[in-house]
């Protein structure tokens, strides 16, 4: 047995209520308004007025035919308009329904532009608002995915196109293989690796698969320990690392490990763009948060540019970002580490005089 559209559902069940109502219309009537008829003669009868009874029955049986034919009239006429009345009621109702399978079907075909129109009925106003939502973050989804796709393209062309004019050199005869060859197809190798764990990384952290082990944790000792780290690594002509943090900090409500690979993503950041100068790891305190900033006195970064930074393979300076060796994910992974864990990050910056990234934790 086929199945009723919605339409045809509303159609009917509109006909329905208008039939039972007529149909108890005259049923009650039919049996009702005849004794009336001779109740209403009988007290004529009983003022004196005028005397009826042998007209009686021929009064009662002209009254019963003209009502019958009044109520097949009445019938046909109600059912007729009833049926009018849903098909237009059944229809407008619909219409919106039928626009959104439209709809569907076109974004199934890849077409994300169609939107449904406002509805005066208020409920199917509200469906029409939450389905030109819903269309509209699958159309920011699927711009993200072809940017995505586009970005990932950009990074690997380059380090798969520097190893296979290698290689093929190597294979022809016409490049001798000396270490320092071998040592910048490994650079090449180890950057491709590094890109394809940030990717793994941040998809995991967007989708919530990351595990966060929230717990209390002192930062004063972290923060030295990653000072130090990465003081060893600066050249004697490069920034100078330095912290700024009270030993007596409270500790936050966070990931040991997420923290500091946040720390790790910014003071990599920081590093990579200052040549001369500060590089300052700073905390304090404010509310119920602890604020922690990285401070450099680097290249900066244009205002124009600042909404985009947290967007994955977002870069300033994409030739001077690819020559360090970044991935230009690392600050998107350090923003949902953040919000994984309950705060948020910031990051103010000016050109030539540096950048302040910043982020806060609850207090434990």
């Amino acid at each position: 047995m086929p199945k009723l559209s919605l339409g045809t559902r509303l159609f009917f069940s509109h006909l329905l209520v208008m039939m039972v109502g007529l149909g108890s219309f005259v049923a009650i009537a039919k049996f009702s308004s005849p004794r009336m008829f001779v109740l209403r003669l009988e007290q004529l009868e009983k003022r004196g007025l005028f005397t009826v009874r042998s007209a009686r029955t021929y009064l009662v049986e002209g009254f019963e035919n003209a009502w019958n034919r009044s109520a097949i009239v009445s019938v046909i006429v109600g059912g007729g308009t009833a049926a009018g009345l849903s098909y237009l009621l059944s229809s407008r109702i619909t219409q919106p329904v039928k626009q959104m399978k439209q709809i569907t079907q076109k974004f199934a075909a890849g077409d994300l532009e169609e939107r449904v129109p406002e509805n005066q009925i208020p409920e199917l106003n509200q469906l029409s608002v939450s389905f030109n939502s819903m269309a509209s973050s699958l159309g920011n989804v699927e711009q993200r995915r072809r940017e995505l796709i586009s970005d990932l393209t950009h990074e690997l062309r380059t380090p798969l196109t520097v190893m296979r004019g290698y290689l093929e050199e190597l294979a022809d005869g016409k490049l001798e293989g000396t270490p320092e060859m071998y040592s910048r197809l490994v650079r090449e190798t180890r950057r491709l690796e590094r890109l394809i764990r940030d990717l793994q990384e941040l998809s995991k952290a967007e989708a919530g698969y990351l595990s966060i082990n929230l717990r209390s944790v002192k930062l004063y000792p972290l923060l030295s320990s990653l000072v130090e780290r990465f003081a060893d690594q600066l050249l004697e002509e490069g920034p100078t690392l330095k912290l700024d943090c009270p030993s007596d900090l409270p500790p936050v409500l966070g990931d040991l490990d997420r923290i500091e690979q946040i720390l790790v993503n910014l003071l990599g950041n920081a590093i990579r763009y200052t040549e001369t100068g500060t590089i300052t790891v700073k905390a304090c305190q404010d509310n119920r948060h602890i604020w922690v900033a990285v401070i450099d006195t680097g290249v900066g970064i244009a205002k124009e540019d600042l909404p985009y930074v947290f967007e994955r393979f977002w870069r300033a300076d994409r030739s001077r970002s690819s020559h360090s060796g970044g991935t230009g994910i690392g600050l998107a992974i350090a923003r949902r580490l953040v919000e994984l864990q309950g705060g948020v990050i910031e990051v103010e910056s000016e050109p030539g005089k540096g950048s302040i990234f910043r982020f806060c934790l609850p207090i434990a």
